[in-house]
């Protein structure tokens, strides 16, 4: 027969929603802020028109909606640090200062991509900026983040890693390992579920019963919070004390950041499992259209400065495709280069 057990102090991993006190915040933040995330919205606007004029090929699966979660982190993170996320890869690095020009021309296979051509929508990486790579299997940036952070640890650095995935890639078995692991060995790992409420079409809570997902962390032991996802604010704040945790050595935390795609999974997603009045809802709490008020509600920049700064991202997003369509395709025998880490007795035959 089943007995009851003994009852247990809180456990470390309560939950708490985290509101932000955006008046910490300066005028740079904001601007900064307000920059970048456009900068994000715009350069995917366009390449998802290019994308259906067939410009390119391959899988795409925009951020727009979720920008301020990739700002937010990074301004809440310290140089040295990594980023790893999944396949909807293109807010974190251009947050983290990656060239558009070069994340463009991946997306157009060309070798001056930023994987050379060979990665496309999916497979941005910049090791430079501390950004690990998109991957496109679901989840499998879960564990290999807990290995970033090992490694962290291992040299002795108070580097810490950004592993993001979404609500979906959360119901992955590796999860459960690798949270295991990462808190018996109080990894500096700050595990970030993009939880936009829909894996692909199907909304979490037609997946599961625990639909708070901080709770997953709960049976770990693992610090877990809400947080929220339309305001770079409370991203930053969480991002901000859950890696200053981290770099004590007082172990991982998980983010459940709540946000919203505004549009579908993919480009091929009809979107039927969603009404149009619960996307304008969330339209409504737009993080851009949020800094841009706090802008302009403290007359930190003129009309003409704003215009400025929306030339800028227009002229960036622009060039970046016209490097992209300029630069060339790959040659032949980059299909041989950085498959192994040693040469490897291909049969090159075919090459010719």
């Amino acid at each position: 027969m089943a007995t009851k057990t003994a009852a247990k102090k809180p456990s470390k991993a309560a939950k708490t929603t985290r509101k932000s006190k955006a008046s910490k915040f300066s005028k740079a933040t904001y601007i900064k802020w307000y920059t970048d995330m456009l900068l994000i919205r715009k350069f995917e606007e366009k390449i998802s028109q290019l994308y259906i004029q067939q410009k390119f090929g391959g899988f795409l699966h925009v951020y727009i909606g979720q920008e301020a979660i990739a700002v937010g982190t990074v301004s809440g993170s310290q140089k040295g640090d990594k980023h790893i996320t999944a396949y909807r890869d293109h807010g974190h690095p251009i947050a983290l200062g990656s060239d558009p020009r070069v994340l463009a021309a991946e997306l157009y296979g060309k070798s001056t991509g930023c994987s050379k051509g060979k990665g496309g929508s999916m497979h941005f990486f910049d090791v430079e900026r501390g950004f690990m790579g998109g991957h496109g299997i679901v989840g499998a940036q879960i564990p290999m983040g807990a290995g970033i952070a090992f490694a962290e640890q291992y040299k002795g650095t108070k580097n810490v890693c950004f592993c993001s995935f979404g609500d979906g890639a959360a119901r992955q078995g590796a999860l459960h390992e690798t949270f295991n692991m990462a808190m018996n060995w109080n990894l500096p790992c700050v595990f970030i579920i993009e939880n936009n409420n829909y894996a692909m079409g199907t909304s979490v809570e037609r997946t599961t019963n625990v639909t708070d997902m901080s709770q997953i962390g709960a049976s770990y032991d693992m610090p877990s919070f809400i947080v929220d996802g339309m305001s770079p604010e409370a991203v930053h704040e969480a991002i901000e004390e859950a890696a200053d945790r981290a770099r004590k050595g007082n172990g991982p935390t998980l983010l459940d950041i709540r946000t919203y795609r505004y549009k579908g999974h993919s480009m091929s997603d009809p979107q039927k499992y969603r009404t149009k009045e619960e996307v304008a809802d969330w339209q409504a709490k737009d993080p851009i259209d949020h800094c841009l008020k706090v802008i302009k509600d403290n007359k930190w920049l003129t009309e003409k400065k704003i215009t400025e700064i929306q030339d800028w991202v227009k002229k960036e997003v622009a060039e970046s495709i016209k490097f992209a369509e300029d630069s060339p395709l790959p040659t032949p025998d980059e299909l041989y280069k950085d498959v192994y880490k040693e040469e490897y007795p291909f049969i090159k035959e075919y090459l010719a």
